[in-house]
């Protein structure tokens, strides 16, 4: 069977892989619009963007979180992590940094910053 490519990221999340969508555009450019993707096509995309990911690791996350904290507590504040998701990077839409920040939040309004990246991480 076939896939059609604007299906090729999900496919790639569906198999742990956690892609940018500029990275999957970056393997799907060559493609016409509307062809439809073999396995053959598909699996040396899964083994870059498999390659790749090795780069992007929690303890990287943390680290850059950590620049936020700026009392060293291991907190930064929702508002805050809410403002980096959705101007920095990919940004996300703000019903999906409502979906990550759901439950993640103390009495204070802040959120502990490893624990949010690991889980995060794990899907």
């Amino acid at each position: 069977g076939k896939i059609q490519q604007q299906q090729i990221g999900e496919c790639l999340r569906a198999l742990g892989q956690n892609p940018t969508e500029s990275d999957v555009k970056k393997f799907t450019m060559q493609l016409k619009p509307d062809e439809r993707v073999s396995f053959e096509v598909f699996l040396p995309i899964y083994q870059a963007i498999s390659k790749q990911r090795t780069a992007d690791t929690a303890d990287d996350f943390i680290e850059g979180l950590r620049h936020f904290d700026k009392d060293a507590s291991g907190f930064i504040s929702s508002a805050e992590l809410r403002h980096l998701l959705t101007t920095l990077g990919e940004k996300l839409a703000d019903d999906e940094v409502e979906q990550l920040l759901q439950n993640q939040e103390d009495s204070q309004g802040n959120v502990n910053y490893e624990e949010f990246v690991r889980m995060v991480m794990s899907g």
